[in-house]
């Protein structure tokens, strides 16, 4: 990781301001960016939930919960073979981005990014039908104030985390083994041990992204490279949106009231 203090301890004056000044602006651009993304997840499972869930029976393909029914569109998108197209698409998408994303221009990176959250978006509408939209706003607002206090640190602390976001990576393996042993399993004691230690993971690699981020342009700050330093802010902004959202799904399963 680039240390900062040290990057601009070697230069001069007028150049380290250059850095300050553009290190605030490719922040902004990062958080801008994975902003963006959320309004665009959040809007789009919102609205994906309400055309999927009715309380007309008429003409309903399937009945989920007291004058609860799915409609032709939810029965497509939960109950058929569609299902697991919706689950997977963010997913597969992540891998094309990373494979491609060298290939790609700055604003076709965005744009891609932009798509990745639409399709997130699908992915989690299905929270809609678990939770109640309270618990969910409460939860968000939860993981916002959390998420926005441990980047603070990630971007003022002067300790390397490098370490730590080794060790973070192992436990994330590590968590989605679990994850995918727990599917056949279904326990529920693991369940909770999963949504406990996702928590913690994610709390930590939202530090150490962000420090990553901040590192990433300040060892190319002076190259002048405005095209790369583009795409990077991006794959920062889909770095952080990732921790974000996981942060968030973690804590809903500890914290969100399931409707009855």
């Amino acid at each position: 990781m680039a240390d900062y203090t040290t990057i601009r301890a070697r230069t001069a004056g007028t150049q380290a301001a250059r850095i300050d000044e553009g290190l605030r602006a490719y922040m902004n651009r990062v958080y801008g960016t994975m902003s963006v993304g959320m309004l665009i997840t959040g809007a789009a499972a919102w609205a994906i939930a309400g055309l999927s869930v009715t309380s007309d029976p008429t003409g309903a393909a399937a009945q989920i919960g007291a004058n609860e029914y799915l409609t032709n569109f939810g029965y497509a998108l939960y109950a058929s073979p569609l299902k697991w197209v919706v689950m997977f698409l963010p997913l597969v998408m992540v891998f094309a981005f990373s494979a491609a994303l060298n290939r790609m221009s700055a604003a076709a990176a965005q744009v891609f990014f932009y798509v990745y959250a639409l399709a997130m978006g699908a992915s989690l509408s299905s929270i809609f039908l678990v939770f109640t939209g309270t618990s969910i706003a409460q939860v968000f607002l939860v993981t916002a104030i959390a998420f926005a206090g441990l980047s603070l640190y990630g971007y003022t602390t002067k300790r390397d985390l490098s370490a730590m976001g080794t060790f973070l990576m192992m436990g994330l393996i590590g968590l989605v083994v679990a994850m995918i042993v727990n599917i056949f399993l279904a326990s529920p004691a693991m369940s909770f041990a999963i949504s406990a230690i996702g928590v913690l993971i994610f709390a930590g690699l939202t530090a150490y992204d962000t420090q990553t981020i901040k590192g990433t342009y300040v060892a190319h700050a002076t190259q002048g490279d405005s095209e790369w330093l583009g795409k990077a802010a991006v794959m920062g902004a889909l770095q952080l949106y990732l921790d974000f959202i996981n942060l968030f799904m973690f804590l809903l399963q500890f914290m969100g009231d399931r409707r009855s």
